[in-house]
């Protein structure tokens, strides 16, 4: 059975893979306008995607908790974007309120070099964490976050679906976050 403006809703609840797909696919214009809108140009283009595919990725984790009729999940899933926009200002003006900070920290010589070093620490975890992905997801991750390809690019040279793309660009954020989370308790005990 296939998602449909009627069904999408019953099978997004019982965590059906097309329906996401549907909700993507439908929504996606209207996601995208609120977070552009919440966000602005104060966001890179990188920014903006991971924001759009966090959103996708909570309406799917909490499809559960919502009550209502496809009418509704319009202003549902707008309310989901405006608030996942609005976190990610927030940690946005956080990161730069702790660069100007560092920078303003006179017994550190070099500001630039402990960014670097924090910079290359962050993609060597983030590496570690991506050799367990499996070999197509560890590749679209490549192409997204170190070639700057966008999902579209992604999508021809892979010969799938830009919604396939958006897919597994969320779940394979889901799964690095699993994979971080734990190495961090790991290396915390």
């Amino acid at each position: 059975m296939k998602s449909t403006e009627r069904n999408f809703i019953r099978r997004l609840k019982r965590k059906k893979e097309d329906a996401i797909e549907y909700v993507v696919d439908a929504y996606l214009p209207f996601v995208k306008a609120v977070v552009y809108k919440v966000l602005g140009s104060l966001q890179t283009e990188a920014d903006m995607d991971e924001c759009i595919s966090d959103v996708f990725l909570a309406v799917w984790e909490n499809s559960d908790q919502f009550e209502g009729e496809a009418a509704d999940f319009k202003k549902w899933i707008c309310m989901v974007a405006k608030y996942k926009a609005i976190d990610q200002y927030r940690r946005m003006e956080k990161r730069k309120t702790r660069e100007q900070g560092m920078d303003d920290m006179s017994f550190i010589s070099d500001s630039n070099a402990v960014g670097d070093l924090l910079a290359k620490e962050e993609q060597e975890e983030l590496l570690v964490a991506m050799s367990k992905l499996n070999e197509v997801d560890r590749d679209i991750f490549t192409m997204k976050y170190f070639l700057d390809m966008s999902n579209s690019e992604i999508a021809d040279s892979l010969c799938v679906t830009k919604a396939a793309i958006d897919n597994r660009l969320y779940r394979g954020k889901k799964q690095l976050s699993l994979l971080i989370k734990s190495e961090w308790k790991e290396e915390c005990i």
